[in-house]
């Protein structure tokens, strides 16, 4: 019985074994409760706030939190491994490849082939979060609940494959977060032994600075899917339904500006304009001037201006 109980644990960390499962399983809605049930637990979770209370060191931690892997998830699992806008090391890459496995949003690997098909199929059947096609709430949260979108697909990201590193990081995806909750569990109690005027605990800590941060985390991403296809305004003229928005380009970095990406999705800056703000890519500039990264990729003057739907119309 406890063998059975270890066996099934372990598939739950190791993925090759439900990509093996589910291969055949290429289209279809049938959910995957064995990750549901973690990611309802995960929301029910931050109502433990009332009980564990609140401490500016615990809404501190919460806020970095937020913002440090919300750039990792943008700057890196989207602009970098999904669209290749710029260039860095190989460490650098793995650094922010293990800070966006915290989000919880699976590997670098699966979120880049996953997002390469978005634009391949964007709105069309095919694409797998479409609300256009599909529905608000499927192309919200639905999409990578089911067995068929658990496999990542590899003829999309030949490039990053050969990195075994990376391949691990897919692989095992959900020991980055695991790392991170054990890291704000031991972080808080220490704190709360030997730095008692912080008024912080494991628990606390675990809760903000996880569940929480984590939680904010994917709605503001999955507003990108969802809401940035529906409501906001559409500069150019392109074959999807996707909109600048931008209440989703502040909670998101710059993620809103989203008719701009899908119009030149080769531009490390998604905010064209000036007034359009961008926190990813000015975090990227300054990672570019301290040579962290390089060959940052931006979008010509004529591009910028080309398609624009008031220009069509005249």
């Amino acid at each position: 019985m406890m063998r059975k109980f270890f066996k099934k644990l372990f598939y739950w960390f190791d993925n090759s074994f439900l990509e093996e499962k589910y291969a055949s399983i290429t289209s279809g809605r049938e959910i995957d409760w064995m990750r549901v049930i973690p990611f309802i637990l995960l929301h029910l979770s931050c109502l433990l706030i009332v009980i564990v209370g609140f401490s500016w060191t615990a809404f501190t931690v919460c806020i970095f939190l937020f913002a440090i892997r919300m750039f990792a998830i943008t700057g890196f699992y989207h602009r970098y491994f999904s669209h290749k806008t710029f260039k860095t090391s190989r460490f650098v890459q793995l650094i922010f490849a293990m800070i966006g496995a915290t989000a919880v949003q699976r590997g670098p690997l699966w979120w880049a082939a996953h997002h390469r098909g978005h634009h391949m199929h964007s709105d069309t059947p095919e694409d797998k979060h479409s609300p256009k096609e599909h529905g608000f709430l499927w192309s919200h949260m639905g999409w990578f609940l089911t067995k068929s979108n658990f496999v990542t697909n590899t003829k999309f990201i030949r490039e990053l494959i050969r990195f075994p590193e990376l391949r691990i990081i897919d692989r095992f995806d959900l020991l980055m977060p695991l790392a991170l909750s054990i890291g704000l569990f031991v972080i808080g109690y220490y704190l709360n032994q030997y730095e008692p005027q912080l008024n912080t605990n494991g628990f606390q800590l675990l809760i903000w600075g996880f569940s929480l941060s984590t939680v904010m985390l994917y709605h503001a991403t999955f507003l990108v899917n969802s809401v940035a296809h529906q409501w906001g305004k559409k500069r150019y003229e392109t074959l999807d339904t996707s909109r600048n928005n931008f209440i989703i380009a502040i909670l998101t970095f710059g993620e809103g500006w989203h008719n701009n990406h899908h119009h030149y999705p080769g531009s490390a800056r998604q905010g064209f304009y000036w007034w359009e703000v961008d926190l990813t890519y000015y975090i990227l500039k300054f990672l570019s001037m301290m040579g962290v990264i390089w060959d940052v990729r931006t979008i010509s003057d004529n591009i910028r201006e080309s398609k624009k739907i008031e220009h069509l119309h005249h």
